[in-house]
């Protein structure tokens, strides 16, 4: 019982995964269209661009070692 019980926690916490890879994805698009339309972008602009990209580069990790296939999704 207890490894089907595992299987489903696994399943979930995936989708929860792949939920947040294409949310941060979405951010990190985000925050590249505001500095590259921006004349001076200031440090903290810069610095919100660069922690979107370093979560959304986190999270494409995380699902590669899980080995995930994001092709099914969306």
């Amino acid at each position: 019982m207890g490894f089907l019980r595992k299987k489903k926690l696994r399943k979930e916490f995936d989708e929860k995964l792949i939920e947040q890879l294409f949310k941060q994805k979405e951010e990190w698009g985000r925050q590249k269209r505001l500095v590259e339309k921006s004349v001076e972008p200031s440090a903290e602009v810069l610095n919100e661009l660069k922690m979107a990209e370093a979560k959304y580069f986190f999270y494409l990790r995380e699902a590669k070692q899980r080995n995930l296939r994001i092709s099914g999704w969306k």
